[in-house]
């Protein structure tokens, strides 16, 4: 049997030394380890040491330079340490030259991520994702895991039982990814059909760098009570609840996992289904920490992860989160100068929740019209269309005619025509050029 990676990789309640190698293209932080302890402690890591390196290139043998791995062996014997967790991702024999040279475990950062979504993941859709993207990981790595079964002769037809288990393991492991990606297609296919089967509801989306607040936004806006903790990752499974918005009415509003600089590649691929609420969204709320030290850069990462989604051209609103927190001058103004468009709230005191809400609402009117439609009172199928479709506002009857005015996608617009509905007004703006709000039916 192929050796479990949850159970090589796991961290928890082990004393851990951090180790970052920073590269001429990699952006100088003030605390470039701020981020791997954060995740080392949600992975349950005890943090002993610390160590940096700024290289113009890795060494192709340990990564860190010679001297600074014998000061790492050093630390480790010092501290008692039991894994070294880098902040840099490692190739198979750059991992076990250092194993043999600091006597402990090995973990680089997509193995830490690996190791978290695996602790996190609650439901059936969550656990497949991150047993797929660590199979997907552990495959060109599954050398290594044997190497303590040596080759007892050579030549053609005499390979060692080493040799022989390995591929054994890899036929188990390509057979396992193939489940796992048949099952995550099956599950894709029938949440695209739940978003196509909302009958017009417009959705929202909350995406964002890990910890920025997203669920405490979510509970603020729709009062769903999800749970919210100081950790990274603590989201894996999308919640969806309904948000009223003033001005507009009912929208569906989902929160999805949170993002980070450097997101493994497998992660993004099994997380597909997991992420389709955001990719089918109307609207994107970013949500940004504004009182992180490196927040610009969060914000630039959370984008390129959009980007690799294909959807970094859907209709966003950046928020910038925590402004209760932000105690240094200037800090959102800086912020601002970069993204003027961008709304300063805070999640937890209230405050800028308001100016939100306008925005969404706005944003979300870019793509409806505003109609007010005459037709036949007998014409029960088009009332019937545009309350699918669309928002009945208000409806005015007479003996013979009905006036209805709606808000519905420009998309069906054509349709009302063909189906005996003469439009006399239409409005493309912003919302409440008609009545401001929604009417009660006469």
């Amino acid at each position: 049997m192929v050796k479990d990676p949850k159970r090589t990789a796991t961290v928890a309640s082990e004393g851990a030394i951090l180790v970052s190698v920073q590269l001429p293209e990699q952006k100088f932080v003030e605390d470039p380890l701020a981020e791997l302890e954060g995740l080392a402690r949600t992975a349950g890591a005890i943090v002993l040491g610390r160590v940096y390196q700024r290289r113009r290139w890795p060494d192709p043998t340990t990564y860190l330079g010679k001297g600074k791995a014998e000061h790492l062996a050093q630390m480790v014997r010092a501290t008692g340490a039991e894994v070294v967790l880098f902040d840099n991702d490692l190739t198979p024999s750059q991992k076990r030259n250092l194993e043999r040279i600091a006597n402990c475990k090995v973990l680089d950062r997509t193995e830490l991520i690996l190791d978290i979504f695996a602790t996190h993941a609650r439901t059936y859709e969550a656990r497949l994702a991150v047993e797929l993207a660590q199979l997907k990981y552990s495959l060109p790595r599954l050398k290594r895991m044997w190497t303590h079964l040596s080759r007892i002769r050579h030549g053609i037809g005499m390979r060692g039982p080493g040799e022989k288990q390995l591929e054994t393991d890899r036929r188990l492991v390509e057979k396992r990814i193939h489940e796992l990606q048949c099952e995550l297609n099956r599950i894709l296919r029938r949440k695209e059909r739940q978003v196509a089967s909302r009958n017009g509801t417009r959705t929202v989306s909350l995406v964002g760098y890990t910890n920025a607040g997203k669920s405490t936004l979510m509970n603020a806006l729709t009062g769903a009570g999800v749970e919210t903790r100081d950790r990274l990752f603590h989201t894996l499974d999308t919640r969806t609840r309904r948000w009223h918005l003033p001005g507009w009415g009912p929208v569906l509003l989902s929160d999805t996992v949170g993002f980070i600089r450097d997101l493994p590649h497998h992660l993004i691929a099994s997380f597909k289904a997991t992420l389709e609420e955001a990719r089918q969204a109307d609207l994107l709320l970013h949500v940004a920490d504004a009182s992180h030290p490196a927040v610009l850069d969060q914000i630039s990462a959370v984008y390129r992860v959009l980007e690799e989604l294909g959807i970094e051209s859907k209709d966003t609103l950046l928020l910038l989160n925590k402004i209760d927190r932000v105690r240094t001058p200037g800090v959102i103004e800086g912020i601002l100068q970069r993204y003027p468009s961008a709304i300063p709230i805070s999640a937890r005191t209230g405050e800028g929740l308001d100016r939100l809400a306008g925005a969404a609402s706005h944003a979300l009117s870019r793509t409806f019209a505003d109609i007010r439609v005459e037709c036949a009172v007998s014409n029960g199928r088009l009332l019937a269309f545009l309350a699918d479709k669309g928002e009945v506002l208000s409806k005015h009857f007479d003996t013979s005619r009905m006036v209805i005015h709606c808000r519905i996608p420009r998309e069906y617009l054509g349709q009302v025509r063909r189906q005996g509905g003469q439009i006399t007004h239409q409005d493309f703006g912003p919302l409440g050029q008609f009545s401001g709000g929604v009417a009660e039916a006469d």
